[in-house]
């Protein structure tokens, strides 16, 4: 099943990729309602790069939940001359979910605003339903974050 939302957000896309890119920004998004705890590597890196990182979700801090896999790669979705489109892939998997194909596509809008879009493919056999409705509701809620974390000049405190 898909899952799909999307925002516009006051900022430049630059921007916005820029941050993506952070895992202070992934802790940021999904507090309270997911907490990932870094398991391989130890520590996760301050940006993001190619690679794999077994984690440990915890639901809202406290509920262990499942261990999960972030594979990171960035691919191009266009390369046309004049056309900026950001994007960053997480292909994980885990215990509970054998496919979370999360894409991040941010592109710049007419009006200088960002359009910034979350597209997760999910398989979690029998659990596919119920995951995707979590998911459509917490990447919502992960787009409020974003805005309210533009809204407060990026200031990871609030």
């Amino acid at each position: 099943m898909i899952a799909t939302a999307a925002t516009l957000l006051d900022c430049s896309p630059a921007r916005v990729w820029q941050e993506v890119q952070t895992s202070k920004l992934l802790m940021y998004i999904t507090r309270p309602l997911l907490v990932f705890q870094p398991i391989t590597p130890a520590r996760f890196p301050d940006i993001w790069t190619d690679g794999k990182y077994l984690t440990r979700i915890k639901l809202f801090g406290l509920i262990p939940f499942c261990k999960h896999w972030i594979v990171i790669t960035h691919p191009m979705l266009d390369p046309t001359p004049g056309k900026q489109v950001y994007n960053i892939l997480d292909d994980g998997y885990g215990d509970l979910i054998s496919t979370w194909r999360h894409l991040i596509t941010i592109h710049e809008t007419e009006s200088r605003r960002t359009h910034y879009t979350d597209r997760i493919e999910i398989r979690a056999g029998v659990l596919t339903p119920v995951i995707w409705v979590y998911a459509s509701l917490f990447y919502r809620y992960r787009q409020m974050r974003w805005r309210r974390l533009i809204a407060h000049g990026f200031d990871y405190r609030q």
